[in-house]
């Protein structure tokens, strides 16, 4: 029950205390309105009467009259606009500046300059490749047909069988054309008769001369039908006018055969053809005879040669048609088969650099800081590719001295004490020859 008490008396003093620091004023002495009275603020503050107050710790001691004071300027530096916030940083160092713009600002053009490690680069070709996905392709794919009507006599080749230029691939029956052939020889040789004799009597004048003209034209009649009849009989013989491989359909012995009707087709393997698209934004530099590799789904992989470059995209994709002509001698390469190539669009001058001397500006554009005469300088990049040996990229000067090591404590226009990596050894044996 005494517990309950006390804490009530403890409450009531404590809203006594708290409703006298809101009312702001304090009647000290007795004096009565207007005589004593005082913002209580001055008491804690250290007023004319925070003597009494000073002893109980509720207005502070006069040893505290400095922290006070200093709280008071900080608010007033504050107030102020923050005109004076390099000072009253710790240490006289404002956060908000960089490691380049404290020395800059601390040190000036007097400071010591940096100490950074440069390296050269210079420029050199980058050999500019882009991988592409199709498929191989024969590069012809010949349906061999008869040239005349006639029953297969002979079928002389077989399903995948490989052909030469000239090679049978299947004999008609002759019929009568042997016998045309006869004919049209005895007829040959009747007007040659013919025109001998008339030939020699003209020269005796014994016939006239006109005369000449008809014996000539029947013997060029005779010249032609022989020859057609031993066109006629060639043509029951079908050769294969391409090498390569022999495919269905395929004609059978006892068929009938006429004009225009298929006796076998042939797909030509040598040379293979790769077959796919290049994307618009490497069609300016693509064209007929880059090299290139194609790599199957097989494995093999062959050396070839751009052949074609189509001058229209595809509506579709915006992608170009192209073909890479490739070697195939051998007939390894088969026809529909997936396959990537790397074709060699030619080199563009580039440096190669190690990524860990990229870095960026305060617009966050990326490029390399570098040293010339002393002075930093920064300079935009590009990335063209990027290797396991490092990166390759475009838009630095032929020849130039990267910071390799500090580049990320000075900037643009500041003065540093450069070592070059490639000259420092070659300094220190001149030194020790010395």
């Amino acid at each position: 029950m005494r517990a309950i008490l006390s804490y009530a008396i403890a409450l009531i003093i404590i809203v006594v205390v708290g409703a006298w620091l809101l009312s702001g004023t304090l009647v000290a002495g007795g004096k009565g309105p207007g005589n004593g009275e005082q913002p209580a603020i001055n008491l804690l503050s250290g007023g004319e009467d925070s003597d009494g107050l000073a002893a109980s710790g509720i207005a502070p001691e006069e040893g505290d009259d400095s922290a006070a004071q200093d709280n008071a300027e900080k608010d007033h530096a504050a107030a102020d606009g923050g005109e004076n916030a390099g000072e009253e940083h710790e240490g006289g160092i404002d956060p908000t500046l960089t490691i380049a713009e404290r020395n800059a600002q601390n040190g000036g053009e007097e400071a010591e300059a940096r100490s950074v490690r440069t390296e050269t680069f210079t420029i050199r070709p980058l050999a500019l490749d882009v991988n592409l996905r199709g498929r191989t392709k024969a590069s012809a794919e010949v349906t061999v047909t008869s040239e005349t009507s006639g029953i297969v006599e002979t079928v002389h080749v077989e399903k995948g069988q490989s052909v030469a230029v000239g090679d049978p691939i299947c004999t008609l029956d002759k019929g009568t054309r042997q016998a045309a052939v006869d004919q049209a020889e005895a007829g040959l040789a009747q007007a040659q008769l013919e025109y001998e004799t008339t030939k020699s009597l003209i020269d005796k004048d014994l016939a006239p001369v006109n005369s000449a003209k008809a014996v000539e034209a029947a013997l060029r009649s005779a010249e032609a039908a022989l020859k057609n009849a031993k066109a006629e009989l060639d043509r029951t013989e079908i050769l294969a006018e391409v090498s390569g491989i022999v495919q269905a359909p395929l004609a059978d012995k006892g068929s009938m055969l006429s004009p225009g009707s298929p006796c076998a087709t042939i797909v030509e393997l040598d040379p293979m053809l790769f077959v796919g698209s290049i994307p618009e934004a490497r069609i300016g530099l693509a064209h007929s005879g880059l090299d290139a590799t194609v790599t199957t789904v097989t494995g093999d992989t062959v050396e070839g040669k751009v052949s074609y470059v189509a001058s229209t995209a595809d509506n579709a994709t915006r992608s170009f048609a192209f073909e890479i002509e490739l070697p195939n001698p051998d007939g390894k390469l088969k026809d529909g088969l997936t396959a990537e190539a790397e074709v060699n669009l030619g080199t563009i001058p580039a440096h190669l650099l190690p990524q860990s001397v990229l870095t960026l500006d305060d617009d966050g554009v990326l490029g390399v800081r570098a040293v010339k005469d002393n002075v930093v300088e920064f300079y935009p990049i590009t990335i063209a590719r990027d290797t396991r040996e490092g990166v390759w990229v475009t838009g630095l000067p032929a020849s130039v001295d990267i910071i390799t090591i500090g580049q990320e404590f000075v900037k643009a226009g500041q003065s540093v004490d450069a070592t070059n990596v490639a000259a420092a050894p070659a300094a220190d044996e001149t030194s020790s020859q010395g």
